[in-house]
């Protein structure tokens, strides 16, 4: 069994002792530096994969290289899971942004556990529905708003509270940003000066700090 607390996992919060040692007994635990790729957008594969540590990029790119990032992921989140229910293709790319360290549950393991214990199905079937939620939310920002709506709706999103004041640390680059939101870097770049100009952002070192409630329309 690996040492795992699956409690500590949001997936698999609110099984019982039973449930968790179950799936702790399934799980398989490997580390990867930084710029390894996980999993290819095609590959045809049958795991989930918990982050335990570090971090994870998820995109998907079309035949002239050109990538959109669908989201960054670190401890406590999770990819791959449509492979558990379907065989079909992977939807997107993951690769590593850092070292990272994964719990790796295969789908014939997971099968078995939710024949002993149903209420694991459960459990994944609610942490899975949050997660259509905020995809849903994604879909809606790209389709009702404007590159400025949704960077600001990104910077908002991405900034952490840091002795009561937001900060995106570390800083993502204007390209990270583009490939984000659907838009070009040059864009990108345009929408941040002005907002720095304007006093609402400031750029330090590594750290990008918002100085004040960003503005719904420039």
């Amino acid at each position: 069994m690996v040492s795992i607390n699956t409690e500590e996992l949001p997936l698999f919060a609110g099984l019982d002792d039973a449930e968790r040692s179950a799936l702790e007994a399934c799980l398989h635990v490997r580390s990867y530096p930084g710029r390894v790729t996980i999993i290819n957008e095609g590959d045809i594969s049958h795991s989930l994969y918990l982050i335990l540590e570090g971090s994870v990029k998820v995109y998907v790119s079309d035949e002239h290289g050109r990538e959109v990032v669908l989201c960054t992921q670190g401890p406590g989140e999770y990819f791959g899971e449509l492979a558990l229910v379907d065989d079909a293709p992977r939807s997107a790319s993951v690769i590593t942004l850092a070292h990272t360290r994964l719990a790796i549950l295969v789908r014939e393991d997971l099968r078995r556990c939710v024949r002993e214990h149903p209420d694991i199905a459960l459990a994944m079937i609610q942490g899975l529905t949050g997660r259509v939620r905020r995809l849903t939310e994604q879909v809606r920002s790209l389709a009702l708003h404007d590159v400025y709506g949704r960077l600001t709706e990104l910077l908002t999103v991405l900034a952490e509270d840091r002795d009561g004041q937001p900060v995106i640390e570390p800083r993502p680059t204007h390209q990270e940003l583009a490939n984000r939101i659907g838009a070009s870097r040059e864009m990108v770049t345009r929408i941040l000066g002005d907002l720095v100009r304007g006093g609402y952002l400031r750029m330090e070192g590594q750290r990008m700090i918002l100085l004040g409630k960003l503005p719904k329309k420039w």
